[in-house]
């Protein structure tokens, strides 16, 4: 595949990139101002030319994802026999300079059940870039007219239907932020247990009340989760101090509580 189709897999399945495009040429080079390659963390698409040019620009790519750096870079290389890097000499005899353009991953957040507060909480989430997934096993909740105003933000919005949610949770990828609102609460638990074997989410919030938070406690402990386990469920979903019933007020909260979540140190790691 070409460097712009794999840097659309990347983005689609949450891994970071960075485009490597030669921006300048002074003198004699392998590949001519333009050239493009997309490194990713374990594969690289397109060629700049090769050689320790290309290693150098590989390696420095991968310290960028590896280190979070979000803000592009111009590196200047010479290719001359007495310029040598770890890979070696390139002595075409001319000088390039590459711009580094870091894609870092994006967040999976899943939104299982998509009712009043779950078509809310995706309306707000779909305007952040973001893979968001639609979680539900109502087909009827995810019909395109319905979701088209969810659809239309900047988010990658991945409807899925299935009778079986709890399944689909265990395929999502590590440290995917999860928010549990389906319209039975048998459903709910089960989607809590699938949640808690896992142990890799980024965060996992119930929606609903004190007494039922109560209630999903007790039956996880006879489940055989310990206290700690059952404490990474959030429930009340939210901000604590934002109060209101209202779907979109919830919404607007729980996004909020997200985002601060998202920008933490350890927003990847369960909570």
């Amino acid at each position: 595949m070409d460097w712009l189709e794999a840097l659309q897999r990347l983005r689609s399945t949450g891994q970071p990139g960075v485009l490597a495009t030669v921006s300048e040429v002074r003198g004699h080079s392998p590949r001519e101002a333009g050239a493009k390659m997309l490194v990713g963390s374990s594969s690289s698409w397109g060629t700049i030319g090769g050689g320790n040019l290309e290693a150098t620009v590989i390696d420095r790519a991968r310290e960028m994802m590896a280190g979070g750096v979000s803000a592009a870079e111009n590196v200047e290389f010479s290719l001359s026999e007495h310029a040598v890097t770890q890979h070696g000499r390139q002595c075409c005899g001319g000088k390039v300079r590459v711009l580094l353009e870091p894609f870092l991953s994006l967040p999976t957040v899943a939104v299982f059940g998509v009712g009043h507060v779950g078509y809310e909480l995706g309306r707000v989430l779909s305007r952040l870039p973001m893979n968001l997934y639609l979680v539900d096993s109502r087909a009827e909740q995810l019909l395109p007219e319905r979701l088209a105003d969810v659809t239309s933000g900047v988010a990658a919005v991945h409807p899925v239907h299935t009778p079986v949610p709890d399944s689909f949770l265990g395929e999502l990828p590590a440290g995917a932020h999860v928010f549990i609102m389906s319209h039975d609460h048998s459903e709910d638990f089960l989607l809590c247990d699938a949640a808690l074997r896992r142990g890799d989410l980024g965060s996992v919030g119930l929606i609903g009340s004190k007494a039922k938070r109560s209630r999903f406690r007790q039956k996880l402990a006879a489940e055989g989760y310990g206290e700690q386990e059952i404490g990474r469920i959030q429930c009340p979903i939210g901000l604590p101090d934002v109060t209101g019933k209202a779907p979109a007020v919830i919404a607007v909260s729980a996004a909020a509580d997200l985002l601060k979540r998202l920008s933490g140190p350890s927003s990847t790691q369960p909570n």
